[in-house]
């Protein structure tokens, strides 16, 4: 019998740990799967096509085809709708596709395992993209207070009046204290940092980047600097997400702390 076949699609895809993380997932659960990196070098749904014909069952969606993949399913789950975006592919019957999104699944199960997401926490998201979007819902079902900032105020204001949490400008964010301040931009990607007042990291109790590194990012250094105690990269969140997926196909949930550290020490 044939392994399952699973692929996680994107431009650029070569960079990616999915598939290393996804077989460590199964060998926890004593299970044999195939699970490749795809290209999308046209469109996303002849690619989804062509996976489906060679017996895909599932797939992760990475950047920046997330869009379009929402636009591929016949079924949406909740979170999907919020986000906007599909980051995991369940095959239905008749080539159909069911979309979810777990990336802000991910960040709160991180969070969680940082013992810094608790009932009634204020969280301040930098940031109104994509990766923001994506991550509100799971955020306020999880119990946090939620606060926005983009640089871009009319970006924020359009999310806060989706999901009812609040804008704040530049200016306002001294008014406030926060719990957790989340870097949802790509600015450490370009090594730089979002432009925020140092004041804001004093009373956090971490400082939390969506973008992993091997060493700390601007953003982290800026809240090291700043005061804050704790900081962390989106490595965890990147293996949470993996694990809500991997849990979606086979019902089964795996251990990410043990993947974590054989990442992190890599």
């Amino acid at each position: 019998m044939t392994a399952p076949l699973f692929a996680v699609f994107g431009n650029p895809i070569a960079h990616s740990r999915s598939p290393e993380i996804h077989q460590r997932f199964a060998k926890q659960q004593g299970i044999d799967l195939i699970y490749e990196k795809r290209l999308v070098s046209g469109s996303l749904k002849d690619a989804v096509q062509q996976f489906a014909k060679d017996g895909g069952v599932g797939a992760n969606i990475t950047v920046p085809c997330k869009e379009e993949a929402f636009a591929l399913c016949s079924q949406l789950s909740d979170r999907a709708k919020a986000a906007g975006a599909v980051n995991t592919l369940i095959r239905l019957p008749e080539n159909k596709w069911k979309g979810d999104n777990t990336d802000g699944a991910g960040l709160v199960m991180d969070l969680q395992r940082l013992n810094a997401l608790k009932n009634g926490v204020k969280v301040l998201l930098i940031g109104a993209g994509g990766a923001a979007r994506g991550v509100i819902l799971p955020l306020q079902q999880a119990g946090a207070e939620v606060f926005i900032h983009n640089r871009t105020a009319n970006k924020a204001q359009n999310l806060a009046n989706q999901f009812h949490i609040t804008a704040l400008t530049f200016d306002e964010l001294n008014t406030q204290d926060f719990d957790i301040i989340i870097n949802a931009t790509s600015a450490s990607l370009s090594g730089s940092s979002p432009n925020l007042p140092p004041a804001i990291f004093k009373n956090a109790q971490l400082a939390y980047d969506m973008v992993y590194a091997q060493t700390a990012t601007p953003f982290m250094q800026l809240a090291h600097l700043s005061g804050c105690l704790n900081t962390a990269d989106g490595l965890g969140m990147l293996v949470g997400q993996a694990a809500v997926s991997y849990h979606l196909w086979h019902g089964f949930m795996p251990d990410m702390e043990q993947v974590l550290q054989k990442l992190r020490t890599q």
